[in-house]
């Protein structure tokens, strides 16, 4: 399949679920009759070429899938008899090829909202969010977060089960909810990004397929609510993070920290829209963290040079940040933040308040920051043993290697 072709797919995927779900109600029976579609799909369009109207086509095939499921339960006969004789008189009749309905509009965003839903746990909104809204088989997620793909089955199996046990609808929440609910789909998106930005664990530093995807629903998030100060953040934090990809591995796979990176290679055209992104937002929303950490990875990549970084304006950010998100990680980022301009010893001061308070305890990134900071303030002995506690700690190849070489070079 063509890169062309699964683009969009992907970017059809949501809205044709939508178009489903507002039909006939039953996401479950909807999501697996747009999955068996864009296999079809997928299938058929290389070959025989993308159909004029690639949406009525998806909706078509998949609104057959549901149809026939629907007449294939007995237990569900009176029901789907009821939605017949109740529902518009074209409700139940599918778009000929090359034609949509009036009705048929992008329910992306409410489609993400119920993908998100409180009552799923965040494994469970993260698989669900990709499969239905970003359009990726199981067997992609399962991949995607180094897990067999039965057992990936399962738990978005599970999460549409308990969908409708909440008896949850498709629907935007109301007014009193919305605010938390767009947080949390945000939220879910921010870890997919930062999964496939670095791995947790796995032999690859990187993995662009979740990058990329979490990058194309930000914006497609952004297209529908264009005057969210924190929609538009999180895209420029992507956008202004995702610039850095190419720099951040050697030849041969290795790690290469911030400091080091070959400059020239970061991605100036992603870099100019995350920074006129975050510039407008921060001009004309009311001021939130993803703007603020957007802000911050501007400061980074307008530097010509590491030694050019502007770390009394990171230092300041990172207190406004801390003021808005009580967050291990902000704290853990505001210390290195203050050890480059105070000194690695303030730093340090920062890091043993953090552990004292037992946050991100078992996390190997605290230790990592220590090793850099006693690196810094002259005690290699020191550095090295934290280099290899933090070595110890982590799951992920790339990060262990390159800990374990900087142990290995202060020793």
């Amino acid at each position: 399949m063509s890169g062309e072709v699964e683009g969009l797919l992907r970017e059809l995927a949501p809205q044709v679920l939508g178009i489903l779900v507002r039909r006939y109600e039953q996401f479950g029976t909807c999501e697996d009759a747009v999955q068996e579609a864009l296999l079809d799909a997928a299938v058929q369009w290389p070959e025989q070429g993308v159909p004029d109207n690639p949406r009525a086509w998806l909706t078509t095939v998949a609104s057959r899938r549901v149809i026939d499921h629907m007449r294939g339960e007995h237990a569900r006969r009176r029901r789907e008899e009821s939605v017949a004789a109740s529902a518009p008189a074209d409700a139940l009749t599918v778009a000929a090829p090359g034609e949509d309905r009036p009705g048929d509009q992008d329910d992306t965003l409410t489609l993400l909202f119920l993908c998100c839903h409180p009552a799923l746990s965040q494994p469970s909104q993260l698989a669900l969010t990709l499969r239905a809204v970003g359009g990726l088989t199981t067997a992609q997620v399962a991949s995607a977060f180094l897990v067999p793909e039965a057992t990936m089955a399962q738990r978005i199996s599970r999460a549409k089960q308990r969908i409708k046990a909440a008896g949850a609808r498709f629907a935007m929440p109301p007014d009193d909810e919305r605010a938390e609910r767009l947080r949390v789909v945000l939220h879910v998106l921010y870890l997919i990004f930062n999964e496939g930005y670095t791995a947790t664990s796995g032999p690859e530093l990187h993995r662009a397929e979740l990058t990329g995807e979490a990058i194309r629903l930000a914006r497609a998030l952004h297209r529908l609510l264009p005057g969210d100060g924190e929609v538009t953040g999180l895209l420029a934090l992507m956008l202004l993070t995702e610039a850095r990809r190419a720099a951040r591995t050697g030849p041969d796979g290795r790690l290469i920290p911030l400091a080091e990176q070959d400059r020239s290679l970061w991605d100036r055209r992603l870099i100019d829209e995350g920074v006129e992104l975050v510039s407008k937002a921060l001009s004309t929303a009311e001021l939130g963290p993803y703007q603020v950490q957007a802000a911050i990875a501007a400061v980074h990549d307008e530097a010509p040079t590491a030694a050019e970084t502007d770390w009394p304006q990171i230092l300041a950010l990172y207190e406004v940040l801390s003021g808005l998100d009580d967050n291990p990680v902000v704290e853990l980022n505001h210390a290195v933040a203050v050890a480059m301009v105070h000194g690695p010893r303030a730093g340090l001061a920062r890091l043993d308040d953090l552990a004292a308070r037992g946050r991100l305890d078992g996390h190997h990134r605290p230790a990592a920051v220590r090793a850099h900071l006693l690196e810094m303030a002259g005690d290699p002995a020191g550095a090295a043993e934290a280099y290899r506690e933090a070595a110890r700690l982590t799951a992920s190849v790339p990060e262990r290697d390159y800990l374990q070489r900087r142990a290995s070079r202060l020793s």
